[in-house]
């Protein structure tokens, strides 16, 4: 137990029982002799506890841990959070290794564009794993959670894993596309300490993990095995890392996966125990929008929402783009001008995609006109 207090007495109030704190300083009767210099006394301090023998047993079961439960509390509140990137040790070895810098990142879910109702639930499973170290326990499960974010560039996939780092007050470990191979990533995940959301961004890019396993029969050269094993993240290796053996090696950790195209994963990747929750980062609905304007200028309703509402459900649009519409363009919040801009940006959008619907259109007519010219020339002969 560490504690730290003014001179002062401090006086707290437990379940009815009144409880004392005071720092004392002890003199021991020897004094130690210093061969250089003079000869000093060397004191002790402590902290003496003071309360009503009657309520010995309510401070040893309940009290003394409430309050190490209240200091972890406080120092995870108050204590930095880190941003943990891979980079070499050092120019010769080759080996690369965790370094850390100040996470500002000020993404939260109340700023974050989504519908609120699945922002909910985002929120109450979260919560749950943060509170849950005995139930997982009592389950005989790992102390982890995977999340699987998806949908098309520009949807907020980073900016839902800095909102989770803020919500839930953990580091994040990011940079792992550039491991080299199953080795390198057990010794990074092992690096890794509690509290902590560890990313792999773009999966389905940045490593080869498509899954693509090898059929039986099929047989490759020794020396095309061996290189492949030195220089490749395998699917059976990241697959480790997310639930293997070691992956217990410490507890209350959050994996996450971003990826464009989800179809393109691996089953067994991204089946549920190892991606628990799967969350679809989509287009830019209108409750998204309601953030979004309340966010960059600060209003909550407005005449011309009726309208960005209409177009939102006819057009699909990046919440980014939506953003970008909405900065306003001078120190001076022009908010009419702003939402102007984003409804001419959907009805262009709108009518963009009119085109491309006849032009479409207009070359199904000509398939049909080339199939039954085929086929009346299939008939002549």
């Amino acid at each position: 137990m560490s504690l730290t207090m003014d001179d002062h007495e401090v006086v707290d109030n437990f379940r009815g029982a009144d409880i004392r704190w005071n720092k004392i300083k002890v003199f021991p009767r020897v004094t130690t002799i210093i061969t250089k210099g003079p000869a000093r006394s060397e004191e002790r301090r402590m902290y003496r506890l003071t309360f009503h023998r009657r309520h010995r047993g309510l401070v040893e079961d309940a009290y003394l841990p409430h309050v190490l439960a209240e200091g972890r509390d406080a120092i995870s509140r108050n204590r930095h959070r880190s941003l943990h990137t891979n980079k070499p040790k050092d120019d010769w070895s080759g080996d690369y290794g965790w370094s850390s810098l100040k996470f500002e990142h000020p993404s939260t879910f109340s700023t974050l564009a989504m519908d609120p109702t699945k922002k909910q639930e985002i929120l109450d499973d979260l919560e749950m794993f943060r509170d849950g170290k005995d139930y997982y326990a009592s389950i005989g499960k790992t102390w982890k959670r995977g999340y699987l974010l998806f949908g098309p560039p520009g949807t907020g996939k980073s900016t839902m894993i800095a909102a989770m780092a803020n919500f839930l007050n953990y580091d994040v470990y990011d940079e792992l596309t550039t491991v080299k191979n199953n080795t390198e990533l057990k010794r990074l995940f092992i690096d890794t300490e509690g509290k902590s959301i560890i990313v792999i961004e773009d999966i389905d890019c940045s490593i080869d993990l498509t899954g693509k396993r090898g059929k039986k029969g099929k047989k490759k050269k020794d020396d095309d095995e061996d290189k492949d094993k030195e220089t490749k993240v395998t699917l059976s290796g990241v697959l480790n890392f997310i639930d293997g053996l070691w992956s217990a090696c410490g507890g209350e950790r959050i994996i996450v996966f971003t990826t464009n195209h989800k179809e393109n994963l691996d089953p067994a990747l991204i089946r549920r125990g190892r991606m628990d929750m799967h969350i679809e980062m989509s287009y830019c609905c209108f409750e998204s929008f309601k953030v979004l304007a309340k966010n960059y200028l600060g209003v909550e309703e407005h005449d011309m929402f009726s309208e960005i509402r209409k177009l939102l459900g006819e057009v699909n649009m990046l919440p980014a783009d939506v953003a970008e519409n909405l900065m306003p363009r001078s120190k001076m919040k022009d908010v009419d001008a702003c939402l102007g801009r984003l409804v001419m940006a959907l009805k262009e959008k709108a009518s963009a995609g009119d085109k491309d619907e006849e032009e479409n259109d207009s070359s199904d007519e000509e398939e049909e006109e080339d199939d039954s010219d085929d086929k009346k020339e299939d008939e002549d002969q």
